[in-house]
């Protein structure tokens, strides 16, 4: 299993500054050399952390293939036809949200993102999706020409986090799970379920499969024991850990757990 580096937190911290250190080009190296397989960043419509500078430098200097998330924003798209990375891994996005929250809804936006791949494809870029474990969007990212899905784990990562943690969460996504932990332990299970039988899925329509989103040192093992699954994608865990370990060991470390 392939492992891809998010070093989007690198950009957070630089950015609660308005300064230039971190700067997130200095990563490439040594997620490269302990282990990383991809670089992942976000660029957002709002610029929160990686910067339009940031992913021209990224791109041109990552000895690592560059997976960039971008949200189905026309001037978003036009900038990836231009940066031309090795992959575009289309997501929804909200300006209130913290972070990513949920795949995308491929039913009420079937006709914009058709569109984009399409733009995408023009300029010979290959195209993930970022979606829900269903089998309803699996197949709609089939036929809407995806090369790849990259599975949302959140709900699985907050049921696992609420069953094997005491920290308080007031995050809306997880206020459902404040629950019994025989009924969280089901869930938790369904979860795993649907994740898996959606990579089975994907794999039948000639889909590569991703997964990330909340994934971390404790809770990846379970995710990297679904075989249909090839590549995740992790970084808020990964960059935290680097703080106390420094960033060769945290990414070591991941890959220990991911191959």
């Amino acid at each position: 299993m392939t492992l891809g580096v998010n070093i989007d937190h690198i950009a957070v911290l630089r950015e609660a500054r308005k300064i230039n250190d971190p700067d997130p080009l200095m990563a490439l190296a040594i997620c490269a050399q302990n282990g990383a397989d991809q670089i992942t960043i976000h660029l957002r419509e709002d610029r929160r952390h990686i910067q339009d500078a940031d992913c021209v430098k990224i791109i041109q200097s990552s000895s690592l293939p560059v997976n960039l998330e971008c949200a189905i924003d026309q001037d978003i798209i036009d900038i990836m036809c231009e940066l031309k990375p090795h992959r575009v891994t289309l997501v929804p996005e909200k300006r209130e949200e913290v972070t990513t929250e949920g795949g995308l809804d491929l039913k009420t936006q079937n006709k914009a993102i058709a569109e984009v791949i399409a733009q995408l494809k023009q300029a010979q870029i290959d195209v993930s999706l970022f979606i829900d474990p269903t089998i309803e969007m699996i197949e709609l990212s089939s036929k809407l020409g995806a090369d790849m899905v990259e599975l949302h784990t959140g709900m699985f990562a907050n049921i696992y986090a609420m069953l094997n943690s005491s920290l308080p969460y007031s995050h809306h996504a997880i206020e459902e799970l404040k629950l019994p932990r025989h009924i969280l332990n089901s869930k938790l299970e369904d979860s795993l379920n649907a994740i898996e039988e959606s990579a089975t899925r994907a794999l039948e329509l000639n889909l590569e499969v991703a997964a990330g989103h909340g994934l971390n040192y404790q809770n990846v093992s379970l995710i990297r024991n679904i075989q249909t699954i090839s590549e995740l994608n992790i970084g808020q865990s990964i960059i935290a850990r680097s703080v106390f370990t420094g960033l060769a060991t945290a990414v070591s470390d991941m890959k220990e757990l991911v191959k």
